[in-house]
């Protein structure tokens, strides 16, 4: 197959890198434009670049899909088929109707459960037992497309973001080359999705990060998770200054002043709204270095919380 991938972060890279390592053809990646990134605001390639240009594979960068440059580029091309995962970009319906196989897209979820921007980090936050990865046919919808296959994992051990998105990244690479190639021999038959049980995912933003401890320790332990890494959870501490959060378990049966630390040179454990705790297992100050809660309490708890 001639296939045209398009993506851009870290999760789209061993998809990539699987189409590549595949006796099929990548003629060209699509990917967002160099951004500036840290505290230099260096221009940086995003990830997929770097590994097409690795395998010297032409790389379009546009600042729309909508002017019909890309449209032309990509008829140029003649792909049998568009792979997208992750991209970043709304393609137009020219775009997915052009190739004959259509646009294929990986999605992070259980379709349509979690249609839109942040299916991983909303279910980490809403506590879902289970996940997956969605390959689908794209449609001028918003993941409206009908479904060629769906494989499923388990998350109640308690991944973060970061960690679901690897894991989900390796499971979508798994699944693409056998169902492209399923599709070509006429050996898939889409599923049309349900709308009425369709969700959405909402995009994560930094006004989600504060922790209320009013809240169940359950619910604020999935808070902690899925804002790892990005924009992380967070408590202001008696000194004024906010603490990140990036790991934390639930404790039972804690008692004590809502939203205070235990006495405890041991371990950081604040107490929530439901008579469970919190054991706070990595935080970061301002400007410091991540450290263990037990660390930061041993150095800091006396001087900011009187113990």
């Amino acid at each position: 197959m001639n296939i045209v991938y398009m993506g851009t972060p870290d999760f789209a890279v061993p998809s990539l890198q699987k189409l590549i390592e595949s006796n099929h053809t990548v003629s060209a990646v699509f990917c967002q434009p160099d951004r500036p990134k840290n505290r230099g605001h260096k221009l940086t390639p995003p990830p997929v670049k770097v590994v097409a240009e690795e395998n010297n594979i032409p790389v379009f960068q546009p600042n729309t899909l909508k002017d019909g440059e890309a449209y032309n580029i990509l008829k140029d091309i003649n792909p049998d088929v568009i792979v997208v995962a992750a991209y970043g970009k709304i393609l137009p319906p020219e775009i997915i109707h052009l190739p004959p196989l259509g646009c294929i897209n990986l999605h992070g979820s259980i379709l349509p459960k979690y249609r839109g921007a942040a299916p991983i980090q909303r279910a980490i936050i809403n506590g879902d037992k289970e996940t997956g990865v969605t390959v689908m046919q794209m449609a001028e919808g918003l993941d409206t497309g009908d479904i060629l296959t769906i494989e499923k994992i388990d998350i109640t051990c308690g991944y973060t973001t970061e960690e679901l998105f690897e894991k989900l990244s390796i499971l979508a690479a798994d699944m693409l080359i056998p169902t492209l190639e399923a599709l070509q021999r006429g050996e898939i038959t889409p599923i049309k999705q349900k709308d009425e049980d369709a969700t959405y995912a909402k995009m994560i933003s930094k006004d989600m990060s504060p922790i209320d401890f009013s809240k169940p320790a359950l619910e604020i332990r999935n808070q902690i998770l899925g804002l790892n890494p990005w924009p992380t959870a967070t408590t202001e501490l008696p000194n004024g200054e906010v603490m990140k959060i990036y790991r934390a378990t639930v404790v039972e049966n804690c008692s004590g002043e809502v939203g205070k630390p235990l006495n405890n040179n041991k371990n950081l454990i604040y107490v929530c709204g439901d008579g469970n705790g919190i054991l706070v297992e990595e935080v970061q100050l301002p400007g410091g270095k991540r450290m263990s809660g037990g660390d930061f309490l041993r150095g800091k708890g006396k001087n900011i919380f009187g113990f």
